[in-house]
């Protein structure tokens, strides 16, 4: 067990990570997720094993050192619609700086608790985006 809170995000890091229907190698695979840098939600522990939910809900088991500290988001645009603007600023009036489409894996700079947006950079562009437009941070949490 590691201390730490429960629920809490991580990344996935690899492009490669089996996430199984137990806690030890002996159980079976369910799948492969293959995307590095995934978010997904930490919530539950066993030894050196971690249950984790991703974005569509599916759970799973995955080894600890297939997990990474680094904090991501996946764009989530509201209903209806296919991206959200990345913003120069915390603000729906400050112009943006890009679009980006559902599915994109985004780091987080920072994210106040109190603030509505966070902090992201994707590729080369920085920005900031609002909490509910992405999943990847609980509401209220902070990320420095």
């Amino acid at each position: 067990m590691s201390g730490l809170p429960l629920p809490r995000f991580a990344s996935l890091r690899s492009d490669q990570v089996n996430l199984r229907v137990g806690p030890n190698t002996t159980f079976p695979i369910e799948w492969t997720f293959q995307r590095r840098d995934l978010p997904v939600q930490i919530i539950g522990e066993f030894q050196v094993w971690r249950r984790v939910r991703d974005v569509d809900g599916a759970e799973g088991w995955v080894h600890q050192s297939t997990l990474a500290g680094r904090r991501t988001v996946l764009v989530r645009p509201p209903a209806g619609a296919t991206e959200i603007a990345l913003r120069h600023g915390p603000d729906a009036e400050s112009p943006p700086a890009a679009r980006l489409r559902a599915g994109v894996i985004a780091r987080v700079r920072e994210c106040e608790a109190t603030s509505a947006w966070c902090e992201v950079q994707v590729a080369g562009h920085r920005g900031y985006v609002r909490r509910n437009e992405v999943w990847g941070i609980i509401a209220g949490e902070e990320v420095k």
